[in-house]
């Protein structure tokens, strides 16, 4: 179960000048050149106050200079370690082109008014399920939770507007460092990290692979 990687090199030389514009690059290369499933699907990591890691995959709803966007349950697992360590890390591993982006940094809530904004424009029934799902509780059983679903969908049928979940919002990932990953022949892959420096600016290092 060993593939040998054939892409071409990343080269300092024809880096974007910030990882944000990088990031851009590539992911437009992942979804609308190599057609990838969901490239904006994320491993995201977290750790509590212990220092106990979960990960899992979630999607990226939004980026820019400011950071990486996502929304979740302010109650999961993941809002609660962020509430006691926000440090955190982003994985995009996108294997059909050999490459891999890995964001380091510190997540902040997004405001009320930006995380109601995204959550209108999300589906009706993905509304209510913020509302149904109490997310990383433990709950008796399917049935459960699709008759609170259903309860819900009693309440706000389609077209009638759905509340902003007050326990519902968006994380913001200011990145700190950010490197791209480019698999090479031999194991001997490319590895350029931006790093954050204190006037606003990016170093570049490289990595051994």
């Amino acid at each position: 179960m060993r593939k040998q990687y054939r892409a071409e090199g990343l080269d300092e030389a024809d880096l974007a000048a910030t990882p944000v514009e990088q990031f851009a690059r590539w992911f437009k290369q992942a979804a609308a050149e190599a057609h990838l499933f969901e490239p904006n699907a994320m491993v995201v990591s977290t750790a509590d106050a212990q220092g106990r890691p979960s990960s899992r995959t979630v999607l990226l709803k939004h980026f820019d200079a400011h950071g990486f966007v996502f929304y979740t349950n302010y109650d999961s697992r993941k809002g609660r370690d962020l509430a006691e360590n926000p440090h955190v890390s982003l994985l995009f591993p996108w294997h059909p082109v050999g490459r891999q982006v890995l964001v380091r940094g510190v997540a902040r809530r997004t405001g009320r008014d930006e995380t109601a904004a995204y959550f209108r424009t999300r589906p009706h029934g993905s509304q209510l399920g913020a509302w149904a799902s109490v997310q990383s509780a433990v709950i008796t059983s399917r049935d459960d939770l699709d008759a609170s679903y259903a309860e819900l969908a009693a309440r706000y049928p389609e077209g009638e507007q759905v509340p902003v979940p007050p326990h519902w919002g968006g994380f913001r990932v200011v990145p700190e460092s950010v490197e791209f990953w480019q698999g090479r022949e031999n194991r001997l892959h490319d590895r350029l990290r931006y790093l954050a420096e204190a006037d606003g600016g990016w170093r570049v290092e490289r990595l051994s692979p």
